[in-house]
């Protein structure tokens, strides 16, 4: 089952995708790495921040690995590449 939900881009992710959102269709349920993945495949050169990249789903902060995360409608994912800074 799939469920429309909101992807947000923060700082060099939406560099990255030329976006600061989308509305897309996700599988409902699904682990963070696959949500990842996922991204990756409509957008490659997410890609060169798979390492680092911090994602926060109904804003609470998920790490990509074998987390379950359940989506809903109208979910808000953000994606949150690391912040450089000096």
């Amino acid at each position: 089952m799939y469920t429309e939900v909101t992807v947000l881009y923060f700082a060099k992710s939406a560099e990255l995708t030329g976006l600061k959102s989308e509305d897309i269709s996700l599988p409902s349920s699904l682990t963070s790495l696959q949500l990842w993945e996922e991204l990756e495949k409509r957008h490659p050169r997410l890609s060169v921040l798979r390492e680092q990249v911090v994602l926060a789903v109904r804003q609470e902060y998920v790490t990509l690995g074998d987390q379950l995360v359940d989506l809903r409608l109208g979910d808000e994912i953000a994606i949150i590449p690391p912040l450089s800074g000096g």
